[in-house]
């Protein structure tokens, strides 16, 4: 089986064009040595794949006719990938989340209206009287009365 075609079947790209796009970027490996798209793939082979900024390692047990279920990949390749590569993808998931909490998403309209009326009424720089700032005016007191 072609290793774009057998990269696409096992799930590891969701379509077998991005695998085919990843091969001539190469960033697929069998052994030391870069592959073209129409590299034939044999059980025993050790295909070395850059994704995420994680290389993955993954050895061929089994060729599958076809595009197999996701709970039907174990059967078909084993991953030897370092313990090192997925501790990197931890920390890099822990960065970014120390900079936006996941699920918050982007800012609403809302959220967006507030920030900008707050940067544009900074109030420290253009009050100079205090009693107008706390509105500690001795006329909004006698038009109560």
């Amino acid at each position: 089986m072609r290793i774009d075609k057998f990269l696409w079947s096992i799930r590891f790209y969701k379509t077998r064009n991005i695998a085919a796009e990843e091969i001539k970027k190469n960033r697929v490996s069998i052994g030391e040595s870069t592959v073209k798209s129409s590299k034939e793939v044999k059980e025993g082979d050790i295909i070395k794949i850059r994704k995420n900024q994680i290389d993955y390692k993954i050895k061929v047990i089994q060729i599958p006719k076809s595009r197999i279920g996701a709970k039907l990949v174990p059967l078909h390749i084993k991953d030897v990938t370092d313990k090192e590569q997925y501790e990197l993808l931890k920390l890099r998931k822990m960065s970014q989340d120390y900079y936006r909490i996941k699920g918050e998403g982007r800012p609403t309209k809302k959220d967006r209206r507030d920030m900008d009326e707050y940067t544009e009424n900074d109030i420290t720089s253009d009050f100079t009287d205090w009693d107008d700032f706390f509105g500690e005016t001795d006329n909004n007191s006698d038009d109560e009365d």
